[in-house]
């Protein structure tokens, strides 16, 4: 506990550096619920999509995101579902159409306060494990157990590509590695909350680590950070 909050732990980092991997093992450790605040982006980026609605239309995804539903539920496995209109999108949202729908409609601030609040309400009253791109800097920078993951390109694209292919898609390595690097760059240079870290995180590079060894590390961390 600090400052009256149940146990938050955010992870924060770009695409393929292990974050969802590594949140879901934490957070199973640790005992509390686990947080994909991407997929939360992703929801409504799938429903700009199917709305017909360009990504880069802010007024029109604005308007279409405060019409969206977008809720979480726990799961048996201790995770948060995400819903969007009351439907489960998880098999639908794992798309590069729809992660770089989510990457471009995530740097509208009126989307991002929406999603941050509906995070906080959730991980004040349970506590948990949330992985996204500014979830120490914005979405709980109070919390005293902030990680920010990262990993050398070549690894990160190697990881991204064989996750694509793992699920059916045809991209290139190259393909994948434009697609990070542009994916880097809206989320480091947007306005509001971008991709970042400073003296309150703990860095983890997982370019050379196993998901066992990264999860120990960053365990450790917290209990020490619990004791102290």
């Amino acid at each position: 506990m600090s400052g009256g909050l149940p146990l938050i732990v955010a992870i924060d980092g770009p695409a393929g550096v292990g974050k969802s991997t590594v949140s879901r093992r934490l957070a199973r450790r640790l005992g509390v619920p686990y947080l994909d605040t991407g997929a939360m982006y992703r929801a409504l980026g799938l429903k700009v999509l199917e709305s017909g609605i360009d990504p880069a239309d802010r007024a029109a995804v604005e308007t279409a995101s405060a019409q969206a539903r977008v809720s979480l539920v726990g799961a048996e496995d201790g995770r948060f579902e995400v819903l969007l209109d009351g439907e489960p999108v998880e098999a639908r949202i794992r798309t590069p159409e729809v992660s770089d729908a989510a990457s471009k409609i995530s740097a509208y601030p009126e989307v991002r306060r929406r999603m941050v609040a509906l995070q906080q309400e959730t991980a004040r009253r349970l506590g948990g494990v949330l992985e996204g791109r500014d979830i120490g800097t914005r979405v709980f920078p109070e919390t005293p157990h902030k990680f920010f993951l990262s990993a050398r390109t070549e690894v990160r694209g190697r990881r991204r590509f064989d996750e694509l292919v793992a699920r059916g898609r045809q991209m290139t390595y190259e393909q994948v590695l434009d697609d990070l690097a542009r994916r880097d760059l809206r989320d480091s240079t947007r306005e509001d909350s971008p991709l970042t870290h400073d003296d309150s995180y703990t860095l983890v590079d997982t370019s050379d680590l196993t998901i066992d060894e990264i999860v120990e590390r960053m365990a450790k961390v917290v209990a020490e950070t619990v004791a102290s």
